[in-house]
């Protein structure tokens, strides 16, 4: 006699929701969707309606939105349906080499533009074209961005290129040449914020006041950096509403740690940056007439090395601290910045990192305290 029988067999267990960051979540799906970036959108959304696509260059800080905008219009021109045939992205940080430009997009340029189906075609304007993007262009080698200007030209009638670069310098006069440029600026806060309390809504996630200025001040105007840090202390603490419902074999946290909301203490341990009240510490200290001035100073800096600190992350704190201050003249500042010029060219050479802001906070004791 079996055991088993259909009364006892064990059901399977309903399949979880795939889980994505929430960068790829929540990504644009259409122009609407992007944030700030007003000018460039504004004239995509005309160059939609009229579906005659210029080549362009997309250059700006990381984080700004521009791979999310070339997709955003490429789902709008071909619909999920075209997609994978009319559009081609690849990352030319990995495949940046003369060959790749004269097989896989030479290849994927001279390809027949594939036929769209009726409710495709009533749908999405489906140009005669195809699309090619080249992230991280920038990195593209001499011999590959001189190759890919003549595929430009040659495939043109049935190809159009978006490519996308941090520095545009570093692509070469020919090609820029050949594009309308899109230049993406850091995003303003308003915009960031927004965007960030919009995914705090829908996920689930209470924060405590001033969390958002953390997440801005730890990004920099690079909204991808502070969606995954608030993606990053959400989980830390518990409190997205996909919590709940995870199940015992997810990664548990302690009971100390975990707490009703985000807190800026989170998002500065999370992103690495120094806690204010330890750069205010430091200037106090190196403010301070009283007594050995390098004794107090050598003491608080190597404490606050010994925490494990980065060198660079406390120099440019230390410097917007001091910039921004109107304590200070400005023959005092521009003092400040050259010192903290000088420290930085150092840490970038590869200098002790624990003597390099000794030799800073000195320097800036020296400036603050000039009567």
């Amino acid at each position: 006699m079996s055991f088993f029988t259909k009364s006892n067999t064990t059901a399977k267990a309903p399949a979880q929701p795939r889980q994505v960051p929430w960068v790829e979540k929540y990504r644009p799906e259409s122009l609407d969707d992007v944030s700030s970036q007003d000018h460039a959108v504004s004239v995509l959304k005309r160059t939609l309606e009229s579906s005659n696509l210029p080549h362009m260059l997309f250059y700006g800080p990381p984080g700004t939105g521009k791979t999310s905008t070339i997709l955003a219009l490429a789902k709008q021109l071909y619909g999920p349906d075209l997609m994978r045939s009319r559009v081609l992205e690849l990352n030319a940080s990995d495949e940046r080499g003369i060959a790749i430009v004269r097989e896989k997009v030479k290849n994927f340029a001279r390809a027949a533009v594939s036929t769209p189906t009726a409710q495709t075609k009533k749908n999405y304007p489906c140009p005669p074209y195809k699309l090619i993007i080249l992230d991280e262009a920038d990195s593209m080698t001499q011999d590959a961005q001189a190759a890919l200007r003549r595929t430009m030209e040659t495939y043109s009638r049935i190809t159009r290129f978006c490519l996308i670069c941090n520095y545009v310098t570093r692509i070469i006069d020919p090609l820029a040449s050949r594009c309308s440029k899109f230049r993406f600026r850091p995003l303003d806060t308003g915009d960031a914020v927004n965007r960030l309390q919009d995914i705090c809504e829908k996920e689930g996630v209470k924060y405590e006041d001033g969390v958002m200025l953390s997440l801005m001040q730890a990004s920099d105007g690079d909204l991808r950096k502070a969606i995954t840090l608030l993606q990053s202390a959400a989980k830390l603490h518990g409190v997205t509403a996909q919590t709940a419902e995870a199940d015992d074999s997810e990664m548990q946290v302690d009971d100390d740690a975990r707490t009703t909301e985000v807190t800026v203490r989170s998002i500065e341990e999370i992103s690495g940056r120094v806690p204010h009240d330890v750069i205010l510490g430091l200037i106090q200290v190196a403010s301070n007439l009283a007594g050995d001035r390098f004794a107090k100073l050598q003491s608080a800096v190597q404490d606050v090395m010994l925490d494990g600190w980065s060198a660079a992350q406390l120099v440019a704190q230390v410097h917007d601290e001091l910039v921004m201050s109107d304590d200070l003249g400005g023959s005092a500042k521009n003092k400040i910045v050259a010192a903290i010029s000088e420290i930085d060219k150092r840490l970038l050479d590869g200098a002790s990192e624990h003597l390099s802001v000794l030799d800073l906070m000195v320097s800036v004791s020296g400036i603050v305290t000039v009567k």
